[in-house]
């Protein structure tokens, strides 16, 4: 979907385990916070713990549950926990059990050579977003940073970069794939699942500078 030069980029921090970071990153001028509810994960957090870290959330700041593959009894205590969430799969579902439950959902896609993102996409049609990340092993990016060359130019569903970025590059990310939104984990803590203020904060900055840099060259 082609983007206004003044477009803001929307920023989302995920995997946040406590109430400190949750604070922080909202401060810092996230406007998405994730939660991971998937137990192999070292953010990994339970439904009533991503219901109490939810809680902390301002107005127009969305809670998002990040779900691998899970379980029926997973996601209606999930949904129950978190009623406004909005729901992130990345693992192996289908579009009809992505849309069974009737709630807006991200799409995460593995990026890979010879892998057709519009094709996919296409297949999600129902998606919000569709969520481009590195094809590593498992399920997540790793904190790995992908080929960008491999995403199409235009997508019909808005397109949402991650896989390694950090404070360092998201800068170059913005400007070169303009996408409508960032999603960051890895890329600001100190360790897994502890995010650091200091990052999350130069992350968000550097996200503004390059929107202002694409408006201002437009």
């Amino acid at each position: 979907m082609p983007l206004s030069p003044e477009h803001r980029t929307r920023i989302k921090i995920c995997g946040l385990t406590r109430e400190a970071d949750v604070d922080a990153a909202v401060e810092a001028g996230a406007d998405a916070i994730g939660f991971v509810l998937y137990e192999k994960s070292p953010r990994y957090v339970d439904s009533d713990r991503a219901a109490a870290l939810a809680k902390r959330l301002p107005p127009f700041v969305t809670p998002v549950l990040l779900l691998v593959n899970a379980s029926t009894e997973l996601l209606s205590r999930a949904l129950d926990a978190v009623p406004n969430a909005l729901l992130q799969f990345h693992g192996d579902e289908t579009p009809s059990q992505c849309e069974a439950l009737e709630r807006p959902y991200i799409r995460a896609a593995r990026m890979a050579p010879g892998f057709d993102l519009l094709d996919f996409a296409l297949s999600f049609s129902t998606a919000q977003a569709m969520l481009v990340d590195a094809h590593v092993e498992g399920y997540g990016g790793g904190g790995q940073v992908f080929d960008w060359s491999l995403l199409p130019k235009q997508l019909p569903r808005p397109m949402i970069l991650s896989g390694g970025l950090r404070p360092g590059n998201v800068r170059d990310g913005v400007i070169g794939v303009r996408p409508w939104a960032v999603d960051v984990s890895s890329g600001v803590e100190s360790a897994k699942g502890i995010k650091d203020a200091v990052l999350m904060r130069q992350f968000c900055q550097a996200v503004r500078a390059a929107d202002r840099q694409c408006a201002e060259a437009a």
